[in-house]
């Protein structure tokens, strides 16, 4: 694709192969016609076919970019490779596994453009999710590891584990970047004075493959993350505006 985007949607996927191709045509079929967009599959390392299934769907899919991290480097970092290399000024992200449904994208695109339209500075539209299709430990630490981290950070965000949403290119790359910064976004376009919005999404049972995470190291890491973000908003100063004079 050539010409200026709109929206560029990154999506992080590592050993994602059969469900690599039926997410991309999803994203293509919720947003053709309503704006510009290119679509960026960040492959973090796979060592199935994603890789290759995704080449070949570019055939059919012109919106598609594929990047490949030469080893693996986590969630984070491959949502940060694309959004480097994304050409449009406002960004979607949802995760490979499916699970987030594409068709909820232009709900935080309208949000988003309502919002921005009334006061400046809009940072972030979060998906949170309603109902969530995970198994019950799952849910269970997820629902712990949330309320900690919105007692400790306050960051007005019920779900930052959801991998939906919308954001400003520029507004995350002024956020420091750290592993795992995915599950912190909220708080940290907070401490850097943004505004953010949220809206209620679906959730979906995964169709095909396993998470990459577990719940014990997953939440080990977490409770390290969340302390260095706590104390990144705290030492945190903002002149809340800049005016040249």
């Amino acid at each position: 694709m050539s010409g200026p985007v709109e929206l560029s949607v990154v999506v992080p996927v590592k050993d994602e192969a059969e469900n690599a191709v039926p997410l991309l045509n999803e994203i293509c079929a919720a947003l053709r016609g309503r704006t510009s967009f290119e679509v960026l599959f960040v492959d973090d390392g796979s060592a199935d076919e994603t890789v290759k299934v995704l080449v070949a769907a570019r055939q059919q899919s012109p919106e598609l970019r594929v990047l490949r991290h030469a080893k693996n480097s986590g969630q984070s970092r491959a949502v940060r490779s694309g959004v480097m290399a994304a050409r449009g000024p406002l960004i979607a992200t949802l995760d490979g596994d499916g699970q987030n449904d594409p068709a909820d994208i232009p709900a935080l695109l309208a949000v988003w453009k309502r919002e921005e339209a009334g006061t400046p500075r809009l940072g972030l539209v979060a998906g949170q999710r309603r109902k969530r299709e995970d198994n019950l430990i799952k849910r269970i630490s997820s629902r712990v590891g949330n309320g900690t981290r919105q007692w400790l950070l306050q960051d007005r965000t019920r779900d930052t584990g959801c991998g939906l949403k919308l954001f400003s290119r520029e507004a995350f790359l002024s956020l420091p970047y750290f592993d795992h910064i995915h599950r912190f976004i909220p708080a940290l376009m907070l401490r850097e004075g943004y505004r953010i919005a949220h809206v209620d999404v679906h959730h979906r049972p995964r169709a095909h493959g396993q998470s990459k995470y577990g719940t014990l190291d997953r939440l080990l890491v977490s409770l390290s993350d969340l302390m260095g973000v706590r104390w990144l908003r705290r030492r945190a100063r903002n002149p809340e505006r800049i005016d040249e004079v």
